[in-house]
């Protein structure tokens, strides 16, 4: 935005430049093809070798599995990267409010019986891994803000494990399954369901450990 001092003819150069902008994007959406089913047919047609009744989890798990095990790494990598700049904030003395007090008391559990539902569910309809890690990160973030820290046992090898667990998973399925399918992450059909819900399991897990693990600020018990 202009300050209300600028003179008139930056206030018409940013006018027109705006104008130029929304011109040039409505110039290309309206030159759009038309809306395509895209890749739903080959999709479809493929779900009865996928392990699992909904599309969107048969994609990001079976046929693009690619996708997800780099999505995940990368996930890890900004982890190990905040943790390379610092050690974690620590905890302060100050005592949280009453209301802040109580929520994770009542929130907590459901928030982790409603990752697993999303977990579970989606194998058949939205959901997976990733909301399910989601839903747990929430949760360790709300414990943390109450003042919560985690133990001094699971700061070490423990917690490690958890962060990779998802990665590891991933990395030893797609090579277990290449003696039967021949290609990394080719699922035998008669075990890829229950190969994709392991891998989700811990995937989630990890996942909701990560993004508890950011929320830290750093490495938990390293040295300032």
């Amino acid at each position: 935005m202009t300050p209300r001092g600028a003179a008139p003819w930056l206030r018409f150069s940013v006018a027109l430049l705006l104008v130029g902008m929304f011109a040039a994007l409505a110039w290309v959406l309206l030159g759009l093809p038309p809306r395509s089913a895209g890749l739903q047919p080959q999709v479809a047609a493929q779900m009865a070798v996928s392990g699992v009744d909904h599309p969107v989890t048969a994609v990001l798990l079976n046929f693009r599995g690619y996708d997800t095990l780099l999505e995940m790494a990368v996930l890890l990598l900004a982890c190990l990267g905040v943790w390379s700049l610092s050690p974690a904030v620590p905890p302060t003395d100050e005592t949280p409010g009453a209301m802040l007090a109580a929520l994770p008391r009542q929130l907590v559990p459901l928030m982790v019986l409603m990752a697993g539902y999303l977990l579970w569910r989606g194998a058949t309809g939205p959901g997976g891994a990733f909301q399910a890690g989601a839903v747990l990160g929430a949760a360790g973030v709300l414990l943390l803000l109450t003042g919560w820290r985690l133990p001094v046992r699971w700061q070490g090898w423990r917690l490690r494990l958890l962060l990779i667990a998802g990665v590891g998973m991933f990395v030893l399925v797609a090579l277990a399954v290449v003696p039967a399918s021949g290609v990394l992450l080719g699922y035998p059909l008669p075990v890829a369901g229950t190969l994709i819900l392991l891998i989700e399991a811990l995937a989630g897990l990890s996942i909701g450990v990560t993004l508890m693990a950011l929320f830290l600020g750093g490495e938990p018990g390293a040295s300032r």
